[in-house]
């Protein structure tokens, strides 16, 4: 089987350049090796209901913001996104206190002054970087943290700022500047949850490859990529299936994609080194809950909520889970209650690595009872913002870093990819295009994080892909 693009990984960068050279007229065909498409953006069922894993809410998507133009492109305006509260889409919890991130860079800076009256100024000053967007080369070598607190007085409004940053990883030696505020920016600009689960984004350019004369194969594992000469030729499965191609692209974490080309002469040893010694970020404990019907009211927003002021340490904390994001689902049912719930909070690979050799439901009593326990705590912590929580839940369903690896393949089970370093910029932030010149990466592990940065990203890799073909041409 021979095809003119080659799409290894059926994650959102993956299936966006899938539909875009698809319909350009080029034959496309997607591999995945789970049972169905969509990696980190993809829903799972437990009975009667959905569960998403990777997507919560997405910023930017009302007319003239940053993903607009881009869904619009790629017919994703017409699923039923929901607005979440302009007057708070993020509520944010730091010991009894709660803090209201509102919709609109004036607004967004005039509420939190309200709370902080002497920051006012800098508010503004923050709101007009967010408005207007610094350069990747003007920020990425600044280190987030120390911008904060400089330019802030007040270190309780300094965790209140980055309190929604845990969707990115807080880490306080490494995040760029850069990282943070593109981060925040279009959550600012709007907030949106779907009306429904992840897998509407997915089906829906799955149908439009498959519209296009592409296809998808599920279940179908990369286990090395073959080069002839200079190029990749194929890509060999571990279902004996080899699918040829004159462009690869790859939609799974770097360090797995260069593991499959660990014998070919066209990368260097240094490259090999270098690629593999990129450090991950944190894996993600989540806690997926299903509530006594009629009894919590649906609330439009997001509420992270932290034990202490230490948003930027809290994973350090061995007194327990200190901080958690707990996302509501909005009401299929057409009533006011919410039924489905997610805790999720940031967690280590070490507290998991013991298990590290074992699989999905083998793991063993010990495994188990830390994964209760650890639930447990995300409730109790959930409870300073929804009192009694614990007693209206019917069900709950919990995942571990060791899942994320065991369905994604991602090292150490990272939910955000390679660690981007304001240190080192050159190294953390990948580009789409590689060594090989007919081999090209997308995903969240190059630039940015999450569903925006994925979606910028995959364009990025479109466009050096026309770059490429103009300059052969």
């Amino acid at each position: 089987m021979r095809y003119d693009v080659v799409v290894i990984g059926s994650g959102l960068g993956g299936l966006i350049c899938a539909r875009q050279l698809a319909r350009s007229g080029r034959s496309v065909v997607v591999l995945e090796r789970q049972q169905q498409a969509g990696g980190c953006l993809q829903s799972y069922r437990r009975g009667e209901f959905e569960f998403d894993t990777g997507l919560h809410y997405v910023g930017g998507l009302a007319e003239g913001q940053p993903l607009h133009e881009a869904f619009e492109t790629l017919g994703l305006l017409k699923l039923p996104w929901h607005r979440l509260d302009p007057e708070g889409f993020d509520q944010v919890t730091i010991g009894r206190q709660t803090f209201p991130l509102a919709e609109g860079f004036d607004r967004f800076a005039d509420t939190l002054s309200g709370y902080f009256p002497q920051e006012h100024k800098a508010l503004h000053e923050f709101a007009d970087l967010l408005r207007h967007l610094p350069s990747m080369e003007d920020s990425c070598q600044v280190n987030a943290y120390d911008y904060l607190t400089s330019h802030f007085r007040d270190p309780l409004l300094v965790n209140v700022i980055s309190a929604a940053a845990m969707r990115m990883e807080l880490k306080r030696e490494t995040l760029p500047l850069f990282s943070l505020v593109h981060g925040l920016s279009s959550y600012v600009q709007s907030s949106w949850r779907l009306r429904g689960s992840g897998n509407m984004i997915v089906n829906s350019l799955v149908d439009d490859i498959k519209a296009a004369g592409g296809e998808l194969y599920c279940k179908t594992e990369v286990k090395r990529l073959e080069d002839e000469g200079n190029k990749i030729v194929a890509a060999h499965c571990l279902n004996g299936k080899i699918f040829e191609g004159r462009l690869f692209i790859s939609d799974v974490h770097p360090q797995l994609t260069f593991s499959w080309l660990k014998d070919s002469s066209l990368l260097k040893r240094l490259f090999h080194r270098r690629i593999n010694a990129l450090e991950n970020t944190f894996g993600m404990f989540t806690v997926s809950l299903v509530l006594t019907p009629n009894v919590l009211p649906y609330f439009n927003h997001n509420k992270y909520v932290y034990r202490k002021a230490n948003v930027w340490t809290f994973h350090e904390d061995v007194g327990g889970v200190g901080g958690i994001m707990v996302s509501a689902r909005v009401p299929e049912d057409g009533t006011a209650y919410v039924r489905q719930i997610d805790l999720l909070t940031p967690m280590s690979w070490e507290s998991w690595e013991h298990w590290s050799n074992t699989n999905v439901g083998r793991r063993g009593q010990i495994y188990e009872l830390q994964k209760e326990r650890i639930a447990d705590e995300c409730i109790r912590l959930a409870e300073r913002v929804i009192p009694g929580l614990a007693a209206m839940v019917e069900k709950r369903y919990v995942s571990t870093p060791l899942t994320w690896r065991d369905y994604t393949l991602s090292p150490s089970g990272t939910v955000f990819g390679v660690r981007k370093d304001c240190r080192n910029p050159l190294l953390t932030m990948l580009s789409p295009k590689t060594p090989i010149s007919n081999l090209f990466l997308t995903g969240q592990s190059l630039v940015l994080h999450g569903l925006e940065g994925v979606t910028k990203t995959a364009f990025n890799t479109l466009a050096a892909i026309d770059n490429r073909n103009q300059q052969q041409n």
